[in-house]
């Protein structure tokens, strides 16, 4: 009986998944407000009521596939910010972690880029609930620095945001630079450097 029910939640998992990839796939070409419920089931081949299994919703789907692109960067994005090396080297590691990124999942990225703005609620409030997680994490590594020594809380976090914003602002760069000349790619790259540089160096002064 156990290795029937093994074999069930196994087939439950890989519909889940289906489900999923069959709904990134389809916004490649439209928001998630247009994403029709047989759209989804009618590329998976099932039926529309197996979708009702593993979501509540199209907006439940789409909080799920957040999840899928955002949630395991958490522990990257933590070490890209540690404080055992310098800043230059952080910097250089958070853009190579974004590239990187990018590379192997444009289209969950594409997909927090058009979503974080758009007009499914629950799918903007878990974006969020996500990029202040980032932001808090940021914070928490920030803090350890001793160039953070004097700072209060809601700067640190002020700071923490900007890193993160300008973190998403270079994911959607490389996005559109994915099949552009690697000089554009390096191009960038050096744009993302500088910018990066930038809010590091009027950190160094903010409490002068």
């Amino acid at each position: 009986m156990s290795h029937t029910l093994g074999i069930r939640q196994v087939q439950k998992q890989k519909t889940r998944q289906a489900l999923l990839d069959a709904a990134l796939a389809l916004l490649e070409e439209q928001s998630l407000s247009s994403l029709g419920l047989r759209e989804v089931t009618r590329a998976v081949g099932v039926a529309p009521t197996a979708f009702y299994r593993h979501f509540r919703s199209i907006a439940d789907l789409g909080a799920a596939l957040v999840e899928e692109a955002l949630g395991s960067l958490h522990p990257m994005i933590r070490t890209t910010v540690s404080a055992a090396d310098d800043h230059a080297q952080r910097i250089k590691r958070a853009i190579e972690l974004i590239a990187g990124h990018v590379d192997a999942y444009p289209a969950h990225v594409r997909f927090i880029a058009r979503e974080r703005h758009g007009g499914v609620q629950p799918v903007r409030e878990a974006i969020r609930e996500q990029l202040a997680r980032f932001g808090q994490e940021v914070k928490d590594e920030l803090a350890k620095d001793p160039v953070s020594e004097g700072w209060s809380e809601d700067d640190l976090l002020m700071l923490a945001n900007l890193y993160v914003d300008q973190m998403l602002i270079t994911a959607s760069l490389f996005l559109e630079a994915l099949e552009a000349s690697p000089e554009e790619r390096e191009r960038v790259c050096q744009v993302a450097e500088h910018q990066m540089r930038l809010i590091s160096i009027g950190r160094e002064h903010w409490l002068d």
